[in-house]
């Protein structure tokens, strides 16, 4: 890790930039576009829209954890979590995280737009916008609710994808968002709770930090419960089949079982941490086979 005074290199400073945008974070958003996609187009939409689509779904999200990163580097610093990242480790400066962002999001507004569809280029940037002063600045610091209300930016890009194949929304992929939206708390929260003291530290408000951890592991069960009601909606509304309706009911009873043991044992806050991240991927990844096949 480059030290403060130090200065990195040029592969260091690219990779500090890479850094800066979240590219896990971003993984998890690309799992939801492409589903979104193949289900309004009733089949493979193309790769050229595809491939045009995740550029710019990478650009835009790169663009708002680029600047979440510039606003919360002040608090990251205290974070074990967060404390490598580039701004707290003093690779970058955070007027190059800033610019970065702002110029990743602008790019990927005018790629959406040039390659896909309008409707598609504003639900990106609204995403962005919504992450950065809704999520990050009014919410994050002030609400344990923060995750709750802020998550709503990382359910867009399922309207995204959907809206670049067909310029429209439509009921299913406001399913497909509902379904990343209840999702979320109950996927955040178990890593909260692993990282409770980091964010006690830091003074963020966490569900785990201001309720305790009974109150947190029921949340995250109730959360996970209406998570695999929901995605049940999908089947009649998107006219999917067996392959989609099995996954799901059985994703949806390992999802909820799974949170049940953690509410016996907290020690298991990050395998349903992760846990959520494969439920959603295998959930979103049998809506598009059911369609393919």
């Amino acid at each position: 890790m480059t030290g403060a005074g130090t200065i990195p290199t040029r592969r260091g400073r690219l990779s500090a930039y890479v850094k800066l945008m979240k590219p896990r974070i971003i993984e998890l958003l690309l799992i939801t576009t492409v589903p979104a996609m193949v289900i309004a187009a009733g089949g493979w939409p193309g790769w050229r829209l595809v491939g045009a689509t995740l550029v710019g779904g990478v650009l835009s999200a790169g663009g708002a954890n680029a600047i979440n990163n510039f606003l919360d580097r002040d608090i990251d610093v205290h974070m074990e979590r967060t404390r490598r990242r580039p701004l707290p480790a003093q690779v970058v400066g955070p007027s190059e995280a800033l610019i970065l962002g702002l110029a990743l999001g602008v790019a990927g507004f005018a790629w959406l737009w040039a390659t896909t569809t309008v409707l598609a280029a504003i639900l990106a940037t609204a995403a962005l916008l919504f992450y950065v002063f809704v999520y990050t600045i009014l919410l994050k610091r002030t609400t344990p609710q923060n995750i709750v209300i802020g998550g709503a930016a990382g359910a867009v890009p399922a309207l995204v994808g959907w809206a670049a194949v067909t310029g429209t929304l439509a009921l299913p992929a406001w399913i497909l968002f509902a379904v990343v939206f209840y999702w979320t708390p109950a996927h955040f929260w178990a890593l909260a709770l692993r990282f409770e003291e980091d964010y006690a530290r830091a003074g963020v408000p966490m569900l785990p930090v201001v309720a305790g951890e009974k109150a947190t592991t029921l949340q995250i069960s109730l959360y996970a419960t209406v998570v695999a009601a929901v995605s049940l909606l999908l089947h009649p509304a998107a006219s999917l089949g067996a392959v989609y309706l099995v996954a799901a009911i059985v994703l949806g009873v390992l999802f909820v079982g799974s949170t049940f043991l953690l509410a016996r044992d907290r020690t298991k806050a990050l395998m349903v941490f992760r846990f959520s991240n494969i439920y959603l991927a295998l959930l979103f990844a049998a809506a598009m086979l059911d369609v393919l096949v």
